[in-house]
């Protein structure tokens, strides 16, 4: 398939903005993306899409959302969102709770939705896993994962303290949130020296014993190891400041979910180098700690250059409406080509999946969305979606 005489934003680091291109594909994947001057192929096939008048971009990445999880128009019957009867739950996997014939993920796809990053709630200090999916291919979840696990999820603040305080329970205060995440980090760090230390002495005279299988333990050695992330849940300052003081105490590498607080703190994220997912912007202030919500967040991020997405939290924002919530940044202060790296490029590489999306170039999947208007007008919606080479109907 070739698109021509298209206004492309790549979201590459070089060059935003082709002003009159073309992007060629071949079986689900980009093969090579130019300047209308520079093209040598042939527009007489059948297989051309004329894009005139209309702007291409990288179909959009939400980077923390509950979709498939908590289901459409559903009550507790599709509610999977967290098993709240437990409040260290590292070794639950959402892609086990994902429907993904949920109405919502066609809505996703139509919207220009290409991935989405998934997985359980902040109802425990530590819920289970994310996994990034495409929205589009597939009834079965299992051949829609990009990439399993993406992080394993935190969570600090209200949530957990909500949850727990009239089940005479731990945690009820902000103190044992966080002690509870310590302690099963402890141990599955020795887990995972004694597991390793098993392996080397293994046959040998000085073989040790092998640890008892422990699956929550099992669930964090990846993260322990730096091959994911730790996504904390944190709106207020200071549970912030606890998600950055954990990730040292472990040497994880973390990302802070909703940074609702960021703004106030802007010069300490750009010292501490911290990735922040931010959002939902289109909510109301539902909880104390959302007090200093506002849309000047992203904006005031941006300036200090510190990295972050843009996400719906869906279902708290409908999840069609990402780039929408990407136009109340811009309301805020946020240039427009930022706001769309924001859910595009930005997100992907947070996520550890910019290999697979969120730019317009060679060898990334041909994963695409065309706006002829404005992409944050709510009025406006996609002239056409592409996701793996294909049109979504």
């Amino acid at each position: 398939m070739i698109i021509c005489n298209a206004r492309i934003f790549t979201a590459s680091d070089d060059n935003d903005i082709i002003e009159c291109g073309y992007i060629e594909t071949n079986g689900g994947v980009i093969t090579a993306v130019g300047s209308m001057e520079e093209f040598s192929g042939s527009l007489d096939s059948g297989d051309v899409i004329d894009a005139s008048g209309l702007t291409v971009y990288p179909a959009f990445v939400d980077a923390h959302c509950h979709i498939g999880i908590c289901e459409n128009g559903l009550g507790f019957e599709g509610d999977d969102v967290n098993e709240d009867t437990d409040p260290c739950t590292p070794h639950l996997r959402a892609i086990d709770s994902v429907n993904a014939a949920d109405l919502c993920f066609s809505e996703a796809a139509r919207a220009g939705i290409g991935t989405v990053v998934t997985g359980v709630g902040s109802a425990n200090a530590i819920g289970g896993n994310f996994i990034a999916l495409k929205t589009y291919g597939s009834c079965r979840v299992d051949k829609l994962v990009i990439k399993d696990p993406v992080s394993i999820k935190f969570a600090l603040g209200e949530n957990p303290k909500s949850t727990y305080k009239d089940r005479d329970e731990s945690p009820v205060t902000r103190m044992a949130t966080a002690a509870i995440i310590r302690e099963q980090l402890c141990k599955a760090r020795r887990y995972m020296e004694d597991s390793e230390n098993y392996e080397r002495t293994k046959g040998t005279d000085d073989e040790t014993t092998r640890p008892d299988p422990d699956m929550k333990c099992e669930a964090l050695i990846p993260l322990l190891k730096r091959q994911i992330k730790a996504h904390f849940h944190c709106h207020r300052q200071d549970d912030m400041f606890t998600a950055i003081r954990i990730a040292k105490e472990f040497s994880l590498d973390y990302v802070l979910i909703h940074a609702t607080d960021g703004w106030l703190i802007a010069d300490e994220l750009r010292d501490e180098r911290t990735q922040c997912v931010i959002g939902p912007l289109f909510a109301d202030r539902c909880k104390p700690e959302l007090i200093n919500q506002n849309i000047e967040n992203a904006a005031k991020l941006h300036k200090k250059g510190i990295e972050f997405a843009i996400c719906t939290d869906h279902p708290e924002t409908p999840i069609q409406y990402l780039p929408v919530t990407a136009g109340i940044a811009v309301r805020g202060g946020l240039p427009k080509a930022d706001a769309i790296r924001a859910i595009t490029i930005n997100p992907a590489r947070i996520c550890g999946i910019d290999d697979r999306v969120g730019r317009i170039e060679s060898g990334k999947d041909a994963d695409l969305t065309a706006f002829r208007g404005e992409v944050f007008d709510i009025t406006e919606k996609p002239e056409f979606v592409v996701i793996n080479g294909k049109f979504v109907d």
